[in-house]
């Protein structure tokens, strides 16, 4: 008999023990509620509690990868789009994330999802594409201000993954952009064609105010015109066709 109550007073020390013991990991904190009121967090490795009197809350504190489900979303100048998000958060307070609030994850789910359709329904469409930075910046400092303080959360990053356009949209774009490639090569070529017309006048005014330099345009032409074989060339200098000029009559000059 006496046996039989000693093998009971063991297991139930072994039992008291075993509720009594808690190991919190490096990147965990124990919150302890004694009679359901707050005692404190515990910090890593072994802590000892009251069994059936304490109770422990482990929160991790280790960055939280959560990927927000698409939404569609009405941009301020009316094109609805589907965007996909990515947010980054980690508790700072695991006091406040058992005490504050109930599922915090899901509480920081919900908060990005409105302040993701809250914040690009104020953005314009070009600015979602062209400034994507400024509006996940704009994101984690909403969703910091909402969630750090009352529920000891911070969002490290909230990224905007991708952008689905309607497919007329898109056609739209694609055609913008192809006018504005068109409206580049004509500004191109007409920046070239005033160019080679400056370039060709300072060319006639050079000849104008030197005649050695018609003369070298002219033998310069002759050696191109050389090449060609079947060509028979009859040279005849700026002097002649001047001397030629003069024995003509004023009024055929």
């Amino acid at each position: 008999m006496n046996a039989w109550i000693i093998v009971l007073i063991v297991v139930v020390g072994l039992v008291l023990l075993a509720g009594a013991v808690r190991i919190v990991k490096q990147y965990e904190r124990g919150v302890i509620l004694r009679f359901g009121r707050l005692i404190g967090p515990r910090s890593p490795g072994f802590n000892v509690i009251i069994p059936f009197v304490d109770r422990m809350t482990k929160i991790s504190l280790r960055v939280v990868t959560m990927v927000l489900e698409p939404q569609e979303v009405i941009t301020r100048d009316n094109v609805t789009v589907k965007v996909d998000a990515v947010v980054y958060f980690q508790v700072i307070d695991p006091v406040k994330a058992v005490i504050n609030v109930e599922e915090y994850r899901q509480a920081i789910i919900q908060l990005a999802l409105t302040t993701l359709r809250s914040v690009l329904g104020q953005s314009d469409l070009d600015e979602l594409l062209a400034h994507r930075d400024q509006i996940n910046l704009r994101l984690r400092q909403i969703i910091d201000q909402q969630s750090e303080d009352p529920w000891g959360v911070r969002a490290t990053l909230v990224e905007v993954k991708d952008v689905l356009l309607p497919e007329a949209m898109q056609r739209a774009m694609a055609r913008q952009a192809e006018a504005e490639r068109e409206k580049r090569a004509k500004i191109i070529h007409a920046q070239g064609e005033r160019d080679a017309a400056e370039t060709l006048a300072e060319a006639a005014r050079i000849i104008q105010t030197q005649p050695a330099a018609l003369q070298l345009r002219y033998l310069q032409t002759l050696v191109e015109m050389s090449g060609e074989k079947n060509s028979t060339i009859i040279p005849v200098t700026v002097d002649i066709v001047n001397a030629l000029a003069n024995r003509l009559p004023p009024a055929q000059r």
